[in-house]
């Protein structure tokens, strides 16, 4: 192991999303589809004293107050659950939008995670290492083994890994922040889709012709807070090879799904010479690899 381990902490993406419901303590019941991107953020432990927290990058001035990072958080909850362990300073660059719904938090706080483990030697699979993803935050535990999956429940249950094939995809923002809060206060259950996932197939055509039957039920709550998703959706729509189109999480990112990086890339430069202000980024989706 290096001096200052160093852990990629990808983007999740919801290939689909179904509200099914809230619950009695307000949370709502989720079913999804996960990938994860290229995109990543990078996390680097220096071991040594108290938990500590740096962040640079391009996202670094919209990560907000540094007590209230889930890299801390993260750190703390596996502390309760680990006498005596060991930490340090960590150090985040933020490539991935801030509030964005590509779950960049919580990917950093797993990346935490992992970190901690390698440094502490404790074995990946130890369930302290789930409950202390659980006790940071909801989208903590799918993003703690990067894998494509389907979460359930408030994301505490999940599927065993999927062998998604790599997408060509392109994730454009407006250059907007959403709160989720803001989002579920503005959803309302006649937006709610009503067909579970069933199998994924493992080819890409067939994998897109799969996703062409789901959707996002969080979308048009999206749309509602912020107008501007909806033309991002069209533009997107309009690209030439676009072969689907779908909002991740509770947004303002959205991607489209492409036969081909070459495409998806061709797609990127056309629409940033339009909007100048979007923030975009040609990547793939589907899994990192397979961890030891």
């Amino acid at each position: 192991m290096s001096t200052s381990p160093v852990e990629q902490a990808p983007a999740k993406i919801n290939l689909t999303l179904r509200v099914l419901g809230r619950r009695a303590d307000g949370y709502h019941e989720l079913e999804s589809l996960v990938a994860f991107a290229g995109l990543a953020d990078t996390l680097t432990l220096h071991p040594g004293g108290e938990p500590t927290f740096a962040v640079a990058g391009p996202f670094a001035g919209s990560c907000g107050p540094v007590a209230e990072n889930l890299v801390l958080k993260a750190s703390v909850a596996l502390r309760e659950r680990v006498a005596g362990l060991q930490a340090g300073r960590f150090v985040l660059e933020k490539n991935i939008p801030v509030a964005a719904g590509l779950g960049g938090g919580s990917a950093d706080a797993a990346a935490a995670l992992r970190l901690l483990a390698r440094l502490n030697e404790i074995a990946f699979d130890d369930p302290r290492l789930m409950a202390a993803a659980r006790a940071t935050g909801a989208d903590v535990p799918v993003c703690l083994d990067p894998r494509a999956r389907i979460m359930r429940g408030i994301g505490d249950q999940l599927s065993g890994p999927l062998d998604l094939p790599q997408l060509a995809a392109l994730l454009v923002n407006p250059g907007i922040a959403l709160s989720t809060r803001d989002v579920f206060a503005k959803f309302t259950a006649r937006q709610v889709g009503q067909k579970p996932i069933g199998d994924v197939p493992d080819k890409p055509d067939a994998t897109i012709d799969f996703l062409s039957r789901y959707g996002n039920d969080l979308t048009p709550a999206a749309i509602a807070c912020a107008p501007v998703i909806g033309d991002v959706i069209e533009r997107l729509q309009a690209a030439p090879g676009t072969r689907l189109v779908r909002m991740s999480g509770s947004g303002a990112t959205c991607f489209a799904l492409f036969a081909s990086a070459a495409e998806a890339a061709a797609a990127a430069r056309r629409l940033q010479s339009e909007r100048q202000d979007w923030w975009l980024c040609p990547t793939t989706l589907g899994s990192m690899e397979k961890r030891p």
